[in-house]
């Protein structure tokens, strides 16, 4: 039998940042910085918009586009979506079939909660199961029902109510049922 050669390899982390966005412990500030240092400034005529400093969620927001760029921007958007449905006109479909309503909005958000709860899958696809990431797209449902408040049709806000009132019940269902699974029969246990 042939004698294998064993290799080593060292992996090192080089994130500067822990997941919560914070420093990470082992790093320097001197390292940030020379890090951050690569990042475009504000005035690089390539990116105009790019942040100078990576920042704390809680430190200041880069200023925002100016009246002129944004108008440009829009524009731009506004041609690239017409050809878009030029396109899609083309090939015998509806462009009406891509408009964003509330509503098709508001079912996004509901389909992806349920992907994250594991009660949906892609076809073929294995069910997954990602709480955290349904809890922040319920609580993202429940925000935006508090900030619309006022601002929609009656039959919008009968939309989003239903949405939230299935998926916190499918939430509370799948967290319970991880809490406390099944138990065997107590005969089947004694076989």
């Amino acid at each position: 039998m042939s004698e294998k050669k064993q290799e080593s390899f060292t992996v090192t982390d080089r994130r500067l940042f822990t997941a919560e966005g914070e420093v990470r412990k082992d790093i320097s500030e001197e390292q940030v910085s020379t890090s951050t240092a690569s990042v475009p400034a504000a005035n690089d005529s390539a990116n105009p918009h790019a942040a100078t400093v990576l920042e704390s969620r809680d430190g200041p927001m880069p200023p925002a586009p100016t009246a002129v760029e944004q108008q440009e921007q829009a524009d731009a958007y506004r041609k690239s979506s017409k050809d878009l449905d030029s396109r899609v006109e083309q090939s015998g479909h509806s462009a009406k079939e891509l408009e964003m309503t509330f509503e098709r909005f508001m079912a996004s958000l509901y389909m992806t909660a349920m992907l994250q709860l594991g009660l949906m899958q892609e076809e073929g696809g294995q069910p997954r199961l990602d709480l955290i990431g349904a809890r922040q797209t319920v609580d993202t449902l429940n925000m935006l029902s508090e900030k619309t408040k006022g601002n929609l049709t009656d039959r919008e806000t009968s939309f989003l109510q239903n949405c939230l009132y299935e998926l916190r019940m499918a939430y509370v269902e799948v967290t319970n049922a991880l809490a406390h699974p099944p138990q065997a029969p107590a005969s089947a246990a004694k076989r």
